[in-house]
Formats: structure tokens, C-alpha cells, sequence
């Protein structure tokens, strides 16, 4: 699929609200809304779209703290990444990062208490025989948070 400047103007503005009524979207992209529907069914067919998602907030639903952790593994081949990939897909953990440098893993965790993360990283973390180290960072605020793909258009 070749995308145009309406796909790329649709996707735009579907990330930033994906239930803006079809009529809207048609008038912003000034397309009949049979065009538009056609146009987002092949943009989740073909992958463009992979979610629909409600961005919730964390502080009203008691996920008050975001912890950023560093993850070092002593063993990087395939069977431990995937196992180690595995143990990060837990639900607190709501990003995992694979990456060059330092560490092997960059993961951001929501909890609702530093208790909470003391038991997740003893479950993840201190009783991993294949974690050499982590580090851990507390963030103080969330300036910005966003799964927006920049310059789209």
C-alpha cells in the first residue's frame, strides 16, 4: 500500500482522537465518508493502525508512581532474550525497550506504591539469576507522554 496525503492527513488526526466521528474526518480530509471508511479499513489491514486505544490517567486509577529501570543481563543469547522478553511482559510494565549501550533493556513501569516495586523487582529482578544489574529512576513528573508518530504529514 502506497499511502497519499489523505492517508497521512487521516492518520494524523486519528492519533490524536480515533473517535472523530467519520463526518468530521471527511471534512477535514475533504473526502465523502465511504472514502474515509474504505481508507482506514485498508490502513488497519495493512498495518498502519495496529490499536484503537483509551489513554487513561494514572493518578485517578492509583498508578501514581512511573519508574524507569535499566536492565543489564548477564546473557544475551536468543533463549534468555526471549525468556527475559517473556518476564517483561508483565501488566506494570508499560513500555520495554531492547537496546544498544549500557543495558539491554530500557522498561517503563507504572505502580500504585514503592512496595509494589520492591515485589516486582524482586520477581524480575533479584531473582533473575541472568540479571547482572539494574538501576532504577523515579520520576518526579510526567511532562510528556505521548505514542504519537511525529511528522506524519
Amino acid at each position: 500500500m502506497v499511502l497519499d496525503k489523505f492517508d497521512f492527513l487521516l492518520l494524523k488526526l486519528l492519533q490524536r482522537d480515533c473517535l472523530i466521528p467519520l463526518r468530521e474526518l471527511a471534512e477535514a480530509v475533504h473526502l465523502s465518508t465511504a472514502s474515509i471508511q474504505r481508507r482506514i479499513q485498508k490502513l488497519r489491514e495493512n498495518g498502519y493502525i495496529v490499536k484503537n486505544v483509551a489513554v487513561l490517567d494514572p493518578d485517578k486509577l492509583n498508578q501514581v508512581i512511573t519508574v524507569i529501570v535499566e536492565v543489564r543481563l548477564n546473557k544475551t543469547h536468543i533463549t534468555d532474550l526471549e525468556a527475559i522478553k517473556e518476564s517483561f511482559s508483565r501488566s506494570e510494565i508499560q513500555q520495554c525497550y531492547y537496546v544498544t549501550g549500557e543495558a539491554d533493556f530500557m522498561l517503563v513501569l507504572l505502580v500504585p506504591s514503592m512496595k509494589r516495586f520492591q515485589e516486582i523487582c524482586d520477581e524480575l529482578f533479584h531473582n533473575n539469576s541472568n540479571v547482572e544489574w539494574f538501576k532504577t529512576t523515579v520520576v518526579l513528573d510526567r511532562v510528556k507522554v505521548s505514542l504519537n508518530v511525529p511528522d506524519i504529514i
